[in-house]
């Protein structure tokens, strides 16, 4: 039975939970975002399946989708791909978040000396969640330029969302070795592997066994559409299975090409059980994220209770 937005709602109530906690969630200045969209309109010239921006609306609009589907904080994780742009993003972010309420106060870095400052300047403000995007950035994560800013998350607990998987194509950083390097020099860093790091994914799979902290985000997991190109290699729902605590909803809305219901329905497909849907639609993310967990519709923690 094909899944659609408007069940969502009945299917997070059926399983007892109070909304979704998706850590991978993208809202974007408005330029910023058209060129995303340009790009993906331009896949299928560049050799790639077609890639329809499936909700290509304005911010109040997508607002009001997530809200509806269930999202009780919302992400806006942007992210840099030359000098002199995250500084300027994380100033973005900080203002989404002070007009946005059920925002998740987020930011960005990139490998630019300045970076461990406006990264600091960002968690002081009360970001508690970061994207990294290996790919687009094509800098090396373990770049020393970083390491102070490595520093300020690593100390201060805060999840960075990393797109560091060769999919949808390679890169010269992409995959698991630089994130490997990244992890023996700061080990306590909160990675969430986005895309679970596909194609690669048994060998970021080992990563989060390895790590503590290490999760892996189901951003494109299992939909027809990846499944087409990159699929799950042989025995790897069992994987997820044995990783439950470490697995963690994500979608990549608004910038995927089917609706947001077809990322739950293929969780579901792999049939491995309420407790596990529980843990990866909610309990997981709720905690990585901050979310209120006693008063699910009570307001988000400040940016003092995010630090303490």
């Amino acid at each position: 039975m094909t899944l659609h937005d408007q069940d969502v709602p009945a299917l997070w109530r059926d399983l007892g939970l109070p909304g979704l906690a998706d850590i991978h969630v993208h809202f974007l200045p408005d330029r910023v975002l058209d060129k995303v969209w340009a790009f993906f309109d331009s896949v299928e010239q560049l050799g790639g399946p077609p890639w329809p921006i499936a909700y290509r609306y304005d911010e109040d609009r997508r607002l009001e989708i997530v809200r509806t589907l269930g999202l009780k904080g919302i992400p806006s994780l942007t992210y840099a791909h030359k000098p002199g742009m995250a500084g300027w993003l994380n100033e973005w972010c900080t203002e989404f978040a002070a007009r946005v309420p059920d925002a998740i106060h987020s930011g960005t870095l990139y490998a630019e000396p300045t970076a461990p400052a406006y990264v600091r300047a960002a968690v002081d403000a009360g970001a508690r969640l970061f994207k990294v995007h290996v790919q687009v950035g094509n800098f090396a994560p373990d770049d020393r330029v970083l390491d102070g800013a490595w520093d300020v998350l690593q100390d201060n607990s805060i999840p960075v969302v990393t797109h560091c998987g060769s999919g949808p194509h390679g890169g010269a950083h992409t995959g698991v070795d630089p994130i490997r390097r990244l992890l023996a020099r700061f080990p306590r860093l909160t990675l969430v592997i986005a895309h679970a790091g596909l194609p690669e994914y048994n060998e970021f799979a080992d990563l989060a066994a390895q790590f503590d902290n290490v999760h892996l985000d189901t951003t494109m997991v299992g939909t027809d559409f990846t499944e087409a190109m990159t699929p799950m290699p042989p025995g790897y729902a069992s994987r997820l299975a044995d990783l439950q605590h470490k697995v963690v909803l994500g979608s990549d809305f608004p910038n995927i090409p089917y609706p947001y219901a077809h990322q739950l329905e293929s969780l579901q497909r792999l049939e491995l059980g309420d407790d596990w849907m529980r843990d990866v639609l909610w309990h997981s993310g709720a905690r990585l994220m901050r979310l209120p967990q006693a008063d699910h519709d009570g307001p988000l923690p400040t940016a003092h209770e995010t630090r303490q």
